[in-house]
């Protein structure tokens, strides 16, 4: 298989086999006119086998949506065909608007244009109204 290098946009790299497809939906990528690349399932001496997005446009996107499905994940800035920034992720302690709240009692399913916001605790995301856990 032979994927193009990009000459100016994003890479999303080390993420865990698996987990692209989810991560293309939260940002918004499988409704964009954009050109992108979804690799799953390639070979890596680190992780066994890993997915990798690639997207051919200098975009801003929510980093914590990339720390929320996969911590681990590094995002490659390209520019002129050169890698000129590597970030490291880690896991958000706040996710603002990311995903949202189950529960039908919480406040945000009665009051519509509040955000939900879900707060890193003990490993796992509970909302900030009514700490039911995220998915």
């Amino acid at each position: 298989m032979n994927i193009d290098s990009i000459q100016n946009g994003v890479v999303i790299d080390h993420i865990t086999a698996g987990k692209g497809m989810k991560l293309v939906e939260l940002l918004g990528l499988n409704e964009s006119e954009l050109s992108v690349a979804i690799i799953k399932n390639v070979h890596s001496r680190k992780m066994g086998k890993k997915d990798i997005i690639k997207i051919d446009a200098d975009i801003p996107f929510n980093l914590d949506v990339i720390g929320y499905v996969d911590p681990e994940a590094t995002v490659d800035i390209i520019r002129n065909g050169k890698l000129v920034e590597k970030k490291r992720i880690g896991q958000p302690e706040i996710l603002k608007g990311v995903i949202r709240c189950k529960n039908p009692r919480c406040i945000t399913s009665v009051e519509q244009e509040l955000k939900h916001i879900f707060k890193l605790v003990d490993g796992e995301y509970r909302c900030i109204y009514c700490e039911t856990k995220a998915d």
